[in-house]
């Protein structure tokens, strides 16, 4: 038997702040998650997104300490087009969202921008360019 890839964790300091951010992504998490201390949005493919408080990641590891500085992951999230690229990076800027970088057309055919979570972490949006065949 091999392991196989489930789910990506990320410790919250503010559970209900993660929760909103995410939320205005577009992923489902449950009624009432933000009361819990463990939250988790189904993912594409059947992938899970774990959102899991401070208090209790020191629950399973009492001596664990949050990163000195930011985040230590980055998320990447594909939109259906450049457009929306910039649409969405512009909502949640314009709801008081972090954001690291405005959307550029990135060398590498890519319409791409950099939002960072309440936790530090890295979230780019990003869709193909249109190419000279389209």
């Amino acid at each position: 038997m091999t392991p196989r890839f489930d789910a990506i964790g990320v410790v919250a300091s503010d559970l209900a702040a993660s929760i909103a951010f995410y939320r205005r992504l577009g992923l489902d998490f449950p009624e009432g998650a933000d009361k819990q201390p463990h939250a988790e949005a189904a993912l594409p493919g059947g992938l899970r997104l774990m959102l899991d408080s401070e208090e209790t990641v020191r629950s399973i590891d009492p001596g664990w300490q949050p990163p000195a500085e930011g985040g230590r992951i980055s998320l990447a999230l594909l939109c259906d087009s450049p457009a929306e690229v910039d649409t969405v990076y512009a909502n949640m800027v314009g709801a008081g969202h972090r954001g690291e970088r405005k959307p550029w057309d990135a060398e590498w055919g890519q319409r791409y921008a950099c939002l960072v979570d309440p936790d530090g972490n890295g979230v780019d949006l990003f869709a193909p360019l249109p190419g000279p065949a389209q």
